[in-house]
């Protein structure tokens, strides 16, 4: 299967906790102001990549501590996200997102409902300027959430990880 991708960072240390590879999804249709990847909003560039050629990327970085799916928005291509997150299931999984959880947990897109179940941390919401902080951890701006999406899905209530 492909994914189009603004790109890869392989060894990052801001999207998550510990070593991640980060994976940023091309097309965002947020388009926040004052986004950090505004080359990752148009639709039309990044280039495609075959998910296993990128499965067996990560396997070339053993100090690998998990995987983020950010963007861009992975949310737009869910079927490529949930394949990646399958066969990356060993790792822990965050994903950025500019959707909130609740319309994601109400999509009517099967393969969003499939990608949330494969998630392990969430951070929903779109970016804010104006509430942004670098104080903040593994989010951007103060309205954004992290959240632990498999208890969340389990308990039927938003469960937010300590900031």
């Amino acid at each position: 299967m492909q994914v189009k991708l603004a790109g890869i960072v392989p060894e990052s240390i801001v999207d998550g906790p510990g070593y991640r590879f980060a994976i940023f999804a091309q097309g965002c249709p947020h388009k926040c102001k004052d986004c950090h990847n505004p080359h990752t909003h148009d639709f039309d560039g990044g280039k495609y990549y075959d998910t296993e050629k990128i499965v067996m990327s990560v396997n070339k970085y053993p100090l690998t501590d998990g995987i983020t799916f950010t963007g861009g928005e992975p949310f737009c291509q869910p079927e490529a996200f949930v394949e990646l997150a399958e066969k990356l299931k060993k790792y822990n999984i965050y994903c950025f997102t500019g959707y909130d959880f609740e319309d994601l947990l109400n999509s009517r897109e099967p393969f969003v409902k499939k990608l949330l179940e494969r998630i392990d941390v969430l951070v929903d919401g779109k970016f804010i300027g104006e509430q942004a902080s670098y104080k903040l951890k593994f989010k951007g701006s103060e309205n954004q959430r992290v959240i632990d999406c498999k208890q969340s899905i389990i308990s039927g209530e938003i469960v937010v990880l300590a900031d």
